[in-house]
């Protein structure tokens, strides 16, 4: 596979080259997507994307960083700064999906990737999530905004810029405060990049919900039905206690609890609200999306529908194979996460010409 065969979809702003632009310290686009042959397909690729970065531990410097979010919700973030005076270089912040953390296995790869790079890195964790449950152990879901936002304004205060990159129910959260929520980001932000976003949230509940993958299912509502009891645990007077006995699907559990919690008169709402796709047409920020025709828990439709902004580059790549988050090939970024490399050369780009 080579990128030529990819899918590219741009906004008219995010046509063509700028002459005279020096080429980015990362090397531009990098190297074509080429995994090799008996990694290809939707499984495949998903699966080795998990083993082949379930291990990777962060082997730079690091410090908590807490910020406030406003009410009783702090979250607890993983900062690697790089040596000396914080605002000489950008920052990357960088958002989880379901069920993962700042500690995820493609975060790592993505933000040792950035770091090689020059650039600061903020893994964060949503509220509940990840060392932020101690903090706050309370739900997060796909449209609840406020967190990342916290995370970008703290960040942007510190660093010469900031950049985005979310990963699944993280790239949503992304392309939401790109575009719905911009009003409420930071100037400072020069760029957003998410991969595998699911931008309609019901028709991927469906879809991880079929019966060809209850692997899948399976995997995630174990890791849902237990962290609804470690928070009910710690809040009991603000979740029910056995809420989460029974569920077996993602639609069901959002009906039974993330509708209910969120805020939402019922799943169905909160799928409508809460999904990218229908403000993707409003993005005010300079945006990659990455996703891969083969993924197994998010139909090729979802993503492709939607219309793009006018005036904003926007570019969304479709990739033939590559699975959910897996992208697996050679790559710089450690984890063989073609994506991370893919990621870091497009917002290196757009910092370059920020500068």
């Amino acid at each position: 596979m080579t990128r030529a065969d990819a899918e590219f979809e741009t906004s008219p702003a995010g046509s063509g080259e700028q002459p005279g632009r020096a080429r980015p310290r990362s090397g531009g686009i990098g190297p074509a997507f080429r995994p090799q042959p008996w990694t290809v397909g939707a499984h495949r690729q998903t699966l080795l994307g998990y083993l082949s970065r379930r291990g990777l531990r962060w082997p730079g410097p690091v410090e908590e960083l807490v910020v406030d979010a406003g009410g009783d919700v702090r979250l607890l973030c993983l900062a690697s700064w790089q040596p000396g005076a914080r605002r000489e270089q950008p920052a990357l912040v960088l958002v989880h999906g379901l069920g993962g953390g700042a500690d995820a296995g493609y975060m790592v790869a993505v933000g040792w990737r950035a770091w090689q790079l020059g650039w600061h890195v903020v893994r964060m964790n949503l509220r509940g999530a990840g060392a932020s449950e101690p903090l706050c152990p309370r739900l997060y879901n796909a449209g609840l905004t406020a967190d990342l936002l916290a995370v970008l304004r703290d960040v942007a205060q510190q660093a010469r810029a900031v950049a985005l990159a979310g990963f699944s129910l993280g790239a949503n959260l992304a392309l939401l405060a790109a575009s719905r929520d911009a009003h409420e980001a930071p100037r400072e932000l020069l760029g957003v990049a998410a991969v595998s976003p699911p931008t309609d949230l019901s028709a991927c509940a469906d879809r991880l919900d079929a019966r060809d993958n209850r692997l899948y299912r399976h995997y995630f509502m174990a890791n849902l039905r237990a962290a609804y009891r470690r928070r009910q645990a710690r809040l009991p007077g603000s979740y029910a206690a056995g809420r989460e006995r029974g569920l077996r699907s993602i639609r069901g559990y959002d009906e039974a609890i993330t509708a209910p919690y969120g805020g939402f008169r019922d799943a169905a709402d909160y799928y409508a609200r809460s999904s990218a796709g229908p403000h993707l047409r409003t993005l005010a920020y300079p945006t990659l999306m990455l996703s891969a025709a083969d993924d197994p828990l998010i139909p090729t439709d979802s993503v492709t529908r939607w219309p793009l902004p006018t005036g904003t580059p926007v570019l969304r790549e479709l990739l033939p194979t590559g699975g959910h988050l897996g992208f697996v090939a050679k790559s710089h970024a450690p984890g063989r996460f073609w994506a991370a490399d893919r990621v870091v050369a497009w917002l290196d780009e757009r910092a370059q010409q920020a500068d």
